[in-house]
C-alpha cells in the first residue's frame, strides 16, 4: 500500500539564499541572471535542492505567483539529457496561456543549454503543425490534457520514454474536469522515474491521485494548506442584488488606479457587465468560453498592455491567467467553494506584493462568507460602499495630484502657451482650478449629484444567531422542502462533465435564477439536477442543441433530462447536443 510522507513545512524563511547555493549548474545560473532573478523565493529555496538531489515523487503546495515554474523548471532542466532527442519530460498545464508561459520560461532559463528542444501542444492551434514539431524531436513536452490525449490517440506522441511527469496547477486541472485525462496519462507514462505535483490547494481529488499514482511522495508546503496568499486584504460590501452593478461602478471610480479582474458566475453575466461598463465609458472587456482563441489572445494582449484596466472573466476562462501588478480582484458574488476563492484571490498579491480581494455580496451570502472565513483562516473586513461625495473627492484629488507631478518640460507644450495664457488672464487661480475640475469631471459630478446610499445594514438578530442557525441564508433563498423536482442528465464524470460547467450551462441557456437551482450531483455515467418546482421549467427547452462545456468525444450523441417525481409517470425531454 502506498504511503504518504511529509518532507518539511515552510513557515518563516529567515535566510536569504542565492540561486548558486541551491546546487544549480552554471549554464542555468547564467540563464536566470539574464532573466533578472536575484534571490530565490521560499518555494524555490525549498523545492530546488530537493528535486535536484532526489528526483522522486514530490508534492509542492504553494500559492500562485510564488515562483513555482522555476521551482520545478530549474531541477528539470538540470536532469535533462540534451544530447538525446526523445521525450524525457512531460509538463501538464490547465490552459494554453499557462502552457505557453511555462515554455517561454523554460527556454529563457535553459538558453545556455545547447541542444535543448521544447514543444508546446494545446488546443485551438493546428494539430498537424504540432505533430511536425514532435517528429523533429524534443526532450520536453508542455501540454494541455485535452490536446495531449488527442495526440496519443493519433499515435503521434508516446510516453514510454518519459521519466518526469509534472502536474502544474493540478487543482485547476481537476476543477476544469480533467480528472480522467490525468489518470489516463499517468497510467500510460508507466516508465516515469517520478511525478512532481504542484498545486495551490489540496482537495480530495488531489489526494486520490497521490494514493493511486505516487509512491511515498515528499510534501513541501509553503505557508499552509488551502490558504490564500498573506499579502491579500479581504474586503466585502453588502448591498441589494439589484444594486450590485452600481456598487461595482462606484468601486471602480473610488480606486482611480484600479487594474483588476472582476469574476462572474456565467459567460452571459461577464459579457453583459462588460458591455454596460464600456457604454459607461470604462476600459473593460470580457473573457469567456464563447470567444475564439484569437479573440481571447487579443483581450489578454490588451489587458497585459493596460489598454484595458478591467477584465470581466468566468472562473473557467481565467484559468492560467498570469498577469503582473493586478491591484484588485473583485468577486461579483462569492464562489461556491474555497478552491475557487483561493485561485481567484491569488491573481493579485503575486511575487510578494500586496493586493485587495473585494466581494460584492447581498445578505443571503453572508453565511457563505463566514464559512470561507473559517475554512481559509482569513478575516473579511466590512467596508462601506463609497458615497457620491467621497468618490468625487477621491477623483478630484487624484487628478490634481497627477497634474502636480506632470513634467511639462518633457513635451513641446510651452511653445503653444503664450496665446493660451493671454486668453486666461481674466481668470483668477481659483477660477481656473474650478473650471478645470468642472470640465474634466462634469459627467462624474452629474452622475453622483443625487447618489443614494447603497449599503445594506446587517440585521443584528442574524449575526447573534449565526452559530445556532448556520443555514439561515440558504434557507431564505431556497423554497420549502418538497418543492424540488429532480432531473436526470445522462452525462457524468466519465464524459468530461463537472459541476462548474453544468451550473454555467443551466444559468446561461435557461436564464433561471440561481435560487431556482438546487443540488447538482455528478456521478460517473449520469448526473442529477434539482430544480425549483415553482420555476419556469419550460426554460429547459432552451437547452436543445446545446451541451455543457467540457464534454469529450465519447459523450452520448443525445442528452436526456428525465423528470423524476414520486408516484408519477416519468416524462422525458430529449436534448440534442
Amino acid at each position: 500500500m502506498r504511503t504518504f510522507a511529509a518532507y518539511f513545512i515552510y513557515m518563516h524563511m529567515q535566510t536569504e539564499l542565492s540561486f548558486q547555493s541551491l546546487g544549480i549548474s552554471e549554464p542555468l545560473l547564467a540563464g536566470i541572471r539574464d532573466m533578472g532573478f536575484e534571490h530565490p523565493t521560499p518555494v524555490q529555496q525549498l523545492a530546488i535542492p530537493k528535486l535536484i538531489a532526489q528526483p522522486t515523487d514530490s508534492i509542492v503546495l504553494a500559492q500562485t505567483g510564488t515562483g513555482k515554474t522555476a521551482a520545478f523548471g530549474l531541477p528539470l532542466l538540470q536532469h535533462i539529457n540534451t544530447a538525446a532527442r526523445h521525450i524525457q519530460a512531460l509538463i501538464l498545464s490547465p490552459t494554453r496561456e499557462l502552457a505557453l508561459q511555462i515554455t517561454q520560461d523554460l527556454r529563457d532559463m535553459g538558453k545556455y543549454l545547447p541542444g535543448l528542444h521544447i514543444v508546446t501542444v494545446y488546443g485551438g492551434s493546428s494539430i498537424q503543425q504540432q505533430i511536425r514539431q514532435l517528429k523533429q524531436g524534443a526532450q520536453i513536452v508542455v501540454a494541455t490534457p485535452g490536446r495531449l490525449m488527442d495526440l496519443m490517440q493519433r499515435q503521434a506522441l508516446q510516453l514510454q520514454t518519459v521519466q518526469w511527469v509534472i502536474l502544474d496547477e493540478a487543482d485547476e486541472m481537476l476543477n476544469m474536469g480533467f480528472r480522467d485525462d490525468i489518470h489516463f496519462i499517468l497510467q500510460h507514462a508507466s516508465q516515469r522515474q517520478c511525478c512532481w505535483l504542484f498545486s495551490a490547494t489540496m482537495p480530495a481529488e488531489i489526494r486520490q491521485i497521490i494514493r493511486q499514482f505516487m509512491h511515498e511522495p515528499a510534501e513541501i508546503v509553503v505557508g499552509s494548506k488551502n490558504t490564500v496568499a498573506s499579502g491579500i486584504s479581504h474586503e466585502y460590501y453588502v448591498t441589494h442584488a439589484q444594486h450590485k452593478l452600481e456598487t461595482l461602478r462606484r468601486l471602480i471610480d473610488f480606486y482611480p488606479e484600479l487594474y483588476g479582474i472582476v469574476f462572474t458566475r456565467t459567460k452571459a453575466e461577464a459579457q453583459e457587465i462588460s458591455d454596460r461598463l464600456i457604454r459607461m465609458g470604462y476600459e473593460a472587456e470580457a473573457l469567456h468560453g464563447d470567444l475564439s482563441q484569437a479573440q481571447r489572445d487579443k483581450v489578454m494582449e490588451r489587458f497585459r498592455a493596460k489598454a484595458i484596466h478591467i477584465l470581466l472573466a468566468t472562473d473557467v476562462a481565467a484559468r492560467g491567467i498570469d498577469v503582473e501588478n493586478i491591484t484588485h480582484v473583485i468577486h461579483f458574488g462569492l464562489p461556491d467553494d474555497l478552491e475557487s476563492y483561493t485561485h481567484r484571490s491569488g491573481r493579485t498579491a503575486r511575487a510578494g506584493r500586496t493586493g485587495i480581494s473585494i466581494s460584492i455580496i447581498h445578505l443571503h451570502e453572508m453565511e457563505k462568507l463566514r464559512r470561507l472565513e473559517k475554512m481559509l483562516h482569513i478575516r473579511f473586513i466590512r467596508r462601506s460602499i463609497p458615497s457620491g461625495q467621497q468618490i468625487c473627492e477621491k477623483q478630484l484629488y487624484h487628478y490634481f495630484e497627477q497634474l502636480k507631478q506632470t513634467d511639462p518640460s518633457q513635451t513641446d507644450i510651452r511653445i503653444y502657451l503664450q496665446a493660451i495664457k493671454s486668453s486666461l488672464d481674466e481668470l483668477s487661480r481659483e477660477d481656473l482650478i474650478e473650471r478645470m475640475a468642472a470640465f474634466e469631471f462634469q459627467h462624474l459630478l452629474k452622475h453622483y449629484a443625487q447618489a443614494k446610499d447603497l449599503n445594506v445594514p446587517l440585521p443584528e438578530a442574524r449575526l447573534a444567531n449565526r452559530n445556532n442557525n448556520r443555514n439561515a441564508a440558504f434557507q431564505a433563498e431556497r423554497p420549502a422542502e418538497g418543492n424540488w423536482i429532480t432531473f436526470r442528465l445522462n452525462a457524468g464524470r466519465a464524459h468530461g462533465l463537472y459541476k462548474a460547467s453544468l451550473l454555467q450551462w443551466l444559468l446561461d441557456y435557461t436564464r433561471l435564477p440561481k435560487s431556482a437551482i438546487g443540488k447538482l450531483i455528478i456521478l460517473d455515467q449520469y448526473s442529477l439536477i434539482e430544480l425549483d418546482a415553482q420555476a419556469d421549467l419550460q426554460a429547459l427547452h432552451k437547452l436543445r442543441g446545446t451541451h455543457p462545456q467540457g464534454l469529450n468525444e465519447s459523450s452520448p450523441a443525445e442528452i436526456f433530462l428525465t423528470k423524476r417525481m414520486p408516484r408519477a409517470k416519468t416524462s422525458t425531454i430529449r436534448e440534442n447536443r
